[in-house]
């Protein structure tokens, strides 16, 4: 995965060409030399980096604290990054917690739905806007 252009290297990690260079004017992603008369070859590593930011996008992370993450990758600063990580997981949970009282009024919604044959007794809105937070 040496040598890649940036077309290949968007299409390898499944990103487009514009999101690669969004990633390299936010410093995410470093840009290669260009060598005189040639184009610039990416490879493994700003692959891997690229991989490493749609994950963490994926479970949640901002850009910025993305970036904060990258920042730890030399393994030298393991309490910043526990910090980091001690945050993100109370997000998390507070997320989930919201995500099971959802689940509940959603529950009791299709509950009602079915007791009274397709008549809402409780709307929608109600029944999702009453749980606590």
């Amino acid at each position: 995965m040496e040598n890649l252009t940036i077309g290949a290297l968007a299409q390898a990690a499944n990103v487009g060409i514009e999101t690669v260079r969004f990633y390299q004017r936010r410093g995410l992603v470093g840009e290669p030399a260009k060598p005189y008369g040639g184009i610039r070859k990416y490879g493994s590593c700003e692959l891997g980096r690229i991989r490493f930011i749609k994950s963490a996008q994926k479970l949640g992370f901002s850009l910025d604290e993305v970036a904060q993450l990258l920042k730890l990758e030399d393994g030298t600063q393991c309490d910043e990054a526990r910090t980091q990580a001690t945050h993100k997981l109370q997000y998390v949970q507070e997320k989930l917690a919201d995500l099971k009282r959802i689940e509940t009024a959603l529950t009791e919604l299709i509950d009602q739905c079915s007791r009274v044959d397709g008549q809402i007794r409780r709307p929608l809105i109600l029944s999702l806007s009453s749980f606590e937070h």
